[in-house]
């Protein structure tokens, strides 16, 4: 596909359409940029295009809309339309409105904080190298004669790549004098990051159809056998697991690539490479397998009569109270529904005990959106939501973020941790309260357990504004600790001095000590 000059100024008498994007930069305005007829038919909002900003620096820019108005300036061309797919939701470009306008930030800052790195894309600097100069460098100095015969070999260099066959850090004034000698010019090439990830897989060809053909084909191997126990393992496979990895298959029949090709080349065997995923999921399932405390089901119950007037509701439950449970329950009755759930928590890391309950429960329609996951791994994640393959989405506040399809239903467990607001760098937002806006677009509905509520969510369930539902018996029938406050200036006063440790905690320490318990 040609593109456009970057910079260019094109005639807008022939165009008929415009794109406002949105660009992954601190700026306070989106910009639009004419679409080639090419286009006009593919773009749609939410999908990224590649586009010009400044004299040449190129970006990945969020359709936001598409217009038919020409406006009151010339305006550059897209050059390129990158997904044939929106990877953007028409919700999602509502929620960074939203966050832009009431956390004052800019929709850039929000898209930068909402997609996936390998989804936001830029271009690098590229020095290529000017084959018309020839091979003469005497007029150059010694870093320049460097980096010239390092081009003169490679065609082009990144600056990162400057950088270290120069030996230096700051580069810019040594590109600035080769552009100015000839020797190179400037190009900025705009990089996808994300690649599917592919492997190789084996298969029988298809000449081997019948029974007699593969007795045949096994007694002609009698004379190799390491050929015969690839075979074998490859039919062993096959039966057990379906598709055949070629890495399995030489890892299970202790092969070589040597023997593998052999067979290849006998018409056996067909090697084909084929999209995979990176983030292996469980097999899709729905296992319940508890029934809830009379206090729980109390609860369950109020909550059904709560959501029937209310779209936000705070489950007040003390601590070990069975929340969780609770929280199973009515995920298993969206999923039926067939919506989507997202479950917020404060700290991803802390929780692997609830991952694993709910992982029992609904295997492979759970997936975590981790810091710990690597960026393609994330955009594949992303992918799922989008499509709506994946049903369950438990996540700290950047997974508020992801693309739902269908939401029913959002948790936000521990409403009340500091967690959910970010901090630094814009946008500035909390997730708590940027999930109320964004259920509301789907008409899903909110749960907020905690043990201690903040004080602006339980000012709004008694006020009722929110439906509010209290579980103040602890599961299992275990009592709550029994709590003394004592007033530490009373015991300093007799003591002439500070305490920190008051007589009645240093006696239920060392009782404590003393039985062998922490």
């Amino acid at each position: 596909m040609t593109e456009a000059t970057p910079g260019k100024i094109f005639n807008e008498q022939q165009i008929t359409s415009w794109a406002e994007v949105i660009l992954p930069l601190a700026i306070s305005k989106t910009y639009t940029y004419a679409l080639p007829l090419r286009f006009v038919d593919k773009v749609v909002p939410g999908c990224r295009v590649e586009v010009v900003f400044g004299a040449a620096k190129k970006y990945a820019a969020i359709v936001k809309q598409v217009i038919n108005k020409q406006p009151p300036y010339q305006t550059k061309e897209v050059l390129n339309l990158i997904d044939e797919v929106p990877v953007i939701t028409p919700r999602q470009l509502l929620l960074w409105q939203w966050i832009s306008e009431y956390y004052m930030s800019t929709e850039g800052e929000v898209m930068a904080a909402a997609l996936p790195a390998n989804l936001k894309l830029s271009s690098e600097t590229i020095l290529v190298y000017n084959d018309e100069i020839g091979e003469d460098f005497s007029n150059l100095e010694d870093d320049e004669y460097l980096v010239a015969e390092a081009l003169l070999i490679k065609k082009q260099l990144s600056l990162t790549e400057v950088q270290q066959v120069a030996g230096i850090s700051h580069v810019y004034p040594l590109v600035k004098r080769l552009i100015e000698k000839k020797v190179c010019f400037v190009w900025e090439a705009f990089l996808e990051k994300y690649k599917t990830k592919k492997e190789n897989f084996v298969s029988l060809h298809p000449q081997i159809n019948t029974e007699e053909q593969m007795n045949e084909l096994l007694d002609n191997l009698e004379k190799a056998p390491r050929q015969m126990e690839l075979l074998l393992s490859f039919l062993h496979l096959q039966k057990t697991i379906g598709e055949v990895a070629q890495k399995e298959l030489l890892e299970n029949s202790k092969a070589s690539a040597t023997q593998l090709k052999a067979l290849v080349d006998k018409n056996i065997f067909i090697v084909a490479q084929k999209d995979v995923d990176r983030i292996r999921m469980s097999a899709q399932r729905m296992e319940v397998a508890f029934t809830l405390s009379p206090a729980q089901q109390q609860s369950m119950d109020e909550l059904k009569i709560a959501f029937s007037s209310h779209d936000v509701c705070l489950l007040h439950g003390v601590t070990s109270s069975g929340k969780t449970q609770l929280y199973i329950k009515l995920i298993e009755e969206y999923i039926r529904k067939g919506k989507q759930v997202l479950y917020l928590l404060p700290e991803i890391t802390l929780t692997a005990q609830i991952i694993r309950r709910l992982q029992i429960s609904f295997g492979g329609n759970v997936g975590i959106y981790h810091s710990k996951f690597n960026n393609n791994e994330r955009v594949e994640l992303w992918n799922k939501v989008n499509t709506g393959e994946l049903k369950i989405v438990v996540g700290a506040r950047s997974a508020l973020f992801m693309p739902f399809k269908d939401l029913g239903f959002i948790i936000i467990d521990e409403e009340h941790d500091a967690s959910y607001k970010q901090q630094d760098p814009a946008p500035r937002y909390n997730a708590r309260d940027a999930a109320v806006y964004y259920a509301s677009l789907f008409k899903a509905k909110i749960l907020m357990g905690t043990a201690t509520p903040s004080l602006e969510s339980y000012h709004n369930a008694l006020t009722g504004k929110y439906g509010l539902v209290e579980l103040k018996e602890r599961f299992g029938g275990i009592h709550l600790p029994e709590m003394t406050i004592i007033d530490t200036k009373t015991v300093a006063a007799s003591k002439k001095g500070k305490v920190m440790v008051s007589p009645q905690l240093k006696a239920v320490m060392e009782e404590t000590l003393l039985n062998d318990r922490q």
